[in-house]
């Protein structure tokens, strides 16, 4: 324990060179007291301090500190609150397109109900025609008969007189026969006033059908140009020139349109029923045409949730900052979300196309295509024929692109048209 001495000692040498031995003295009423402090009560009293002065630095600190996190803290709940209000804001926006898409869609389901009952209605008007055509046929066929008749009663008369006036030499040996004749000459008078009746009767009926016919046929007449009306102002609306889409649909034989100009019928029977008739085939010809273009147009949105970050036509280029022309639109939505095609039509290419990136396009007819660019995901191939509606691909930001978006074009004889156009003609025609 020899070294546990010498520390002791060396501890003792190092408190009096700091703490030198001090005597405290008091008086008090002539006696004299006496307070020691060595070395040792005088280091445990400056340890004690010492002691006493950390903790109470330590405490400080650890506030001081304490209160530098709860400002933190409030600040981040500060931050917080700011983005949730932002979030909350966005949310009602989005809620706002969501509800407008939706009425859209239900008001393009009550719009396309509408035409089909239109169609359903003519087709049972033209039917009503063909079994009016079949009756008008079978009058006219007993009126020929009737007719046919009449003039076997007259030449049978023509003939009794002849008869008549050869037989007045002898009167007296065939008056026998000529009471046969007189006999027979009335009843044929009879029958032949009876015939005339009923000739007129038919007449009548005849008449009256063909007045109702025509009433019909000018009813569907005016229908069918006020659909003919219609479906033009749309093509119209879309941007297009009827005559030109006519003309680049392949699937029509010959294009037909032009104004209405009403055919002129002649004087014999039914002769204006069968002039109004061939006008109402020919704009119902003409009908069926442009309803088998409109079906290849794309009116729909590409999405079903959407907001519009790049429009048609002069714009800044979003990566060099320079003056460009923009062919098409571009539409923002969530990460993952679907892409549908528009319209019906072939997949005329699907694949990575240069600074589209991941692309697909679509033939409808008629000269129209669809491309819809910059997508993260394929679901089609190429030559697949697609449904309307039919899941595609899914947004992205392939190729020549700063985020996630989809760039989709129109174009018709291979020429861009701005495809806003399109999705407010079929916003117009389902609002009507």
């Amino acid at each position: 324990m020899s070294w546990f001495r010498e520390a002791r000692v060396w501890a003792d040498e190092r408190l009096a060179f700091l703490f030198p031995y001090r005597q405290i003295v008091l008086r008090s009423e002539g006696k004299v007291h006496c307070l020691n402090l060595t070395p040792r009560l005088q280091g445990s009293v400056a340890g004690v301090f010492l002691l006493i002065g950390g903790w109470v630095a330590g405490s400080t600190a650890s506030i001081f500190l304490h209160e530098l996190e709860l400002a933190a803290k409030d600040a981040q709940i500060a931050d917080v609150r700011v983005a949730y209000r932002s979030l909350l804001n966005d949310v009602a926006d989005y809620q706002k397109r969501f509800s407008g898409v939706v009425r859209d869609l239900e008001a393009n389901q009550e719009m396309m109900l509408q035409l089909a009952g239109r169609n359903t209605k003519l087709q049972e008007d033209l039917d009503s025609l063909k079994s009016s055509r079949q009756a008008r046929a079978e009058i006219e066929t007993v009126r020929d008969t009737l007719l046919g008749h009449l003039d076997q009663v007259e030449n049978q008369m023509q003939s009794l007189a002849q008869r008549n006036f050869t037989l007045k030499d002898d009167l007296s040996s065939i008056e026998t026969d000529l009471q046969e004749a007189l006999t027979e000459r009335n009843t044929a008078l009879l029958e032949s006033t009876k015939m005339r009746r009923d000739i007129r009767v038919l007449e009548n009926k005849l008449v009256n059908l063909e007045a109702q016919e025509n009433s019909t046929v000018g009813r569907l007449t005016e229908q069918t140009e006020m659909f003919i009306s219609n479906m033009e102002h749309l093509i119209q609306t879309a941007g297009l020139d009827v005559e030109d889409l006519m003309a680049g649909d392949d699937d029509l034989v010959a294009g037909q349109g032009g104004p209405f100009i009403e055919l002129q019928g002649d004087e014999r029977p039914a002769g204006r029923l069968k002039a109004n008739l061939n006008n109402l085939e020919s704009r119902l010809a003409y009908s069926e045409s442009l309803q088998k273009v409109v079906r290849k147009m794309p009116f729909a949105p590409p999405m079903h949730g959407y907001y519009i970050t790049s429009k048609y036509g002069k714009r800044r280029d979003p990566l060099n900052q320079k003056w460009s022309m923009h062919y098409g639109l571009d539409f923002g939505s969530t990460p993952r979300a679907p892409i549908y095609v528009t319209a019906p039509g072939k997949v005329a290419f699907a694949g990575w196309k240069g600074n589209f990136g991941k692309m697909v396009e679509i033939d409808h007819g008629a000269g129209i295509k669809t491309r819809y660019g910059h997508l993260s995901n394929i679901k089609v191939k190429t030559g697949e024929t697609v449904a309307f509606g039919e899941k595609i691909g899914v947004i992205g930001s392939t190729g020549r692109s700063t985020g996630n978006h989809l760039h989709y074009e129109i174009l018709f004889m291979d020429k861009a048209i701005d495809p806003m156009k399109f999705i407010k003609a079929g916003r117009y025609v389902f609002k009507e």
